[in-house]
């Protein structure tokens, strides 16, 4: 029987490897204790509606909206949720910023169907960043929303408001955490001299003093409680959302870190945790040192996207995207830097699902609890684009066809959508449908829809190719030219036999 096992597992990982091209020899496995615990995806109901989310929301909201990224008029050009490093505010000053956390204009019902409306199918919100201030009353700090002004419990009140719109909800949780005691950063494992002593298996300690590893296990016990405080206080949430996972204290203590997810899980089963939370004994991140996954989906893909699917190495993943191109917290600048458009977040959404992964759009209410005009106004751009074309993001996947110019496809059961950002110049979309596997038959479009209209769209023989290729044009009519927004064309294709007509000769050379 573990012979048979064995096998099976070999065969698993030579089969992956031969399906998405990775330039690795077959090796034998390192041992490992802390590594990946499955190889392979999940296959529960959990990880499979996670899957056919689509499109997300992140929040990233704390008392580092109050200031918003500018303090006695001067401006950070970085990260607004960094602002106590920033330089421009002293830490005293900052850790007292939350005795005028009064967000009068934060209403969660409002917010929730706001990403309803946008087409959100799941929502991440920052419980905690790396400030250690609490969006909840935690019992084990006093650093907490129960202690200023507004007092209430907003991820309660969100938890709630999302989850009675049937938006799934993940909670962030840093665990970088500046305001405890025992909170030691080692530095960045990411960092080349650092990752190079782990890979040569030396020990490198964080800890300057006896006294300040003391501390450091008070620190993960404070963690600890915290991080079950919110799956007993929130039990409707799906996940847990981890940052800062590259800390070498916190990659120190693999054995510790891998023995609280497996707790974690134990306490709340389904419960969904990506690659960011913990890394094996060599320091490896999101991978471990064999390939394998570090949990139950890849967290990689922050502000950028993979370029195809054999990047993505078979793996689940998500991309969590900013609208200007560095700012996750409230800025009160945005000219700093460029602000995607709603079509640009499109195209985005749409590559990331053709590629088997989900899309994730931050925003970053400011101190009052509102959100900047131009967020509503992307939020509700997107959202009337997805009410007319949703059926080409929930639940599709990467299609047979291959990448094309005028942009992607998705595909679910036999219907491919065309998702077309570039409209050509002649009014004709070439598709190139791929040979068939089976002798003697080719692939032809049945028939083709538009969404948007729900007209039949107009197909043309566009040739062939001496690879046996066959090519498609779709005619785009008047009312479709017009549009300023990306399209999507529904289509079917068929599995048909040549015949002699299409049997094009060869050229002999």
């Amino acid at each position: 029987m573990k012979k048979t096992i064995l096998l099976s597992i070999i065969f698993c990982f030579i089969f992956s490897i031969s399906i998405f091209g990775q330039e690795k020899k077959v090796k034998e496995d390192i041992p490992l204790k802390h590594g990946a615990h499955r190889i392979g995806k999940r296959t529960d109901a959990y990880m499979q509606h996670w899957r056919e989310y689509g499109l997300g929301q992140f929040i990233h909201w704390g008392v580092y909206a109050i200031p918003g990224g500018q303090w006695n008029g001067k401006t950070t050009q970085y990260a607004a949720e960094w602002f106590r490093t920033s330089g421009l505010i002293s830490k005293e000053e900052y850790d007292n910023l939350y005795k005028e956390f009064n967000p009068t204009g934060f209403d969660a019902k409002q917010w929730a169907k706001m990403a309803k409306q946008m087409g959100a199918r799941y929502m991440i919100f920052t419980t905690k960043h790396h400030d250690g201030f609490c969006m909840w009353p935690s019992k084990y700090t006093d650093y907490t929303i129960a202690n200023t002004p507004y007092k209430k419990d907003i991820v309660k009140e969100l938890v709630d408001a999302y989850t009675e719109e049937g938006i799934d909800v993940y909670l962030y949780f840093s665990i970088i955490d500046w305001s405890h005691p025992g909170y030691v950063s080692g530095g960045n494992i990411n960092s080349a001299d650092i990752k190079k002593m782990y890979q040569e298996g030396k020990n490198h300690n964080p800890f300057k003093t006896e006294r300040q590893a003391g501390l450091y296990e008070e620190f993960k016990t404070f963690t600890r409680n915290q991080l079950f405080e919110l799956l007993d206080d929130y039990p409707q949430i799906k996940g847990l959302w981890f940052d800062g996972s590259w800390d070498v204290a916190w990659v120190k203590n693999a054995g510790w870190v891998d023995t609280l997810g497996l707790e974690l899980r134990e306490k709340h089963p389904g419960l969904i945790i990506g690659s960011r939370f913990r890394s094996d004994e060599f320091g490896n991140r999101h991978e471990d040192a064999n390939g394998y996954l570090i949990d139950d989906y890849d967290q990689r893909y922050e502000r950028n996207l993979p370029k195809d699917l054999k990047e993505t190495k078979g793996f689940d993943w998500d991309c969590v995207m900013t609208i200007p191109e560095n700012q996750w917290g409230y800025h009160r600048d945005w000219t700093l830097t460029y602000i995607k458009t709603p079509y640009d977040l499109i195209g985005m959404i749409v590559q990331a699902n053709s590629l088997d992964g989900n899309f994730v759009i931050n925003f970053g209410p400011d101190g009052k609890g509102n959100f900047r005009p131009e967020e509503i106004s992307i939020a509700k751009e997107v959202g009337k684009w997805m009410s007319v074309n949703n059926e080409a993001i929930y639940g599709t996947h990467h299609s047979i066809l291959e990448k094309q110019d005028w942009g992607y496809s998705t595909q679910k059961d036999s219907y491919i959508y065309l998702t077309v950002l570039n409209k050509p110049m002649n009014n004709l979309l070439k598709v190139k449908v791929p040979r068939s596997k089976t002798k003697d038959m080719i692939y032809v479009i049945e028939n083709a829809q538009y969404l948007s209209t729900k007209k039949v769209a107009k197909i043309q023989d566009g040739g062939r190719d001496k690879f046996g290729s066959v090519f498609y044009d779709i005619v785009i009519p008047k009312d479709i030219q017009k549009l300023n927004e990306p399209f999507v064309i529904k289509i079917k294709l068929k599995e048909v036999n040549k015949g002699e007509k299409d049997a094009y000769q060869q050229a002999i050379t």
